[in-house]
């Protein structure tokens, strides 16, 4: 049985001490929720534009990804958390173009979208990925 490994990446913010950036084992890779910030300053960026703080987030899971040996066509499935319905629209334009240039005609990663309170007052989203890695 293959061990658990902490996947880290300083491509993406550091996580708070209670958890791990990333955890892979044997073939799948769950990334934690990641949100608007900057990997170098720890920064929220973006405040009040819901698809800037997407995109922003996604670069976040990406980095993640990459660490772990994966990229957005190993990607089973993303759960974006919103704060406000109104933000749907943007989150998702902002998600649909940025994850389909990333899958190109692959199959898109399922999906579940909840509205629901975030830690931070800025964060707007906040998205986690799992994936499995061939």
């Amino acid at each position: 049985m293959s061990d658990k490994i902490a996947v880290t990446t300083t491509d993406a913010p550091a996580p708070a001490h209670t958890f791990s950036q990333g955890v892979r084992k044997g073939p799948i890779l769950q990334v934690s929720g990641q949100g608007p910030v900057d990997p170098q300053t720890n920064e929220y960026l973006h405040p009040g534009d819901v698809a800037a703080q997407t995109v922003r987030t996604l670069k976040n899971v990406e980095a993640i990804l990459k660490a772990g040996g994966a990229d957005f066509t190993d990607v089973i499935m993303l759960r974006v958390y919103l704060t406000t319905r109104d933000d749907f629209t943007a989150m998702n334009d902002a998600y649909g173009e940025f994850v389909g240039s990333r899958v190109g005609g692959g199959v898109l990663p399922s999906r579940t979208t909840v509205f629901t309170g975030l830690p931070r007052e800025e964060m707007l989203v906040e998205i986690d990925a799992l994936a499995v890695v061939d």
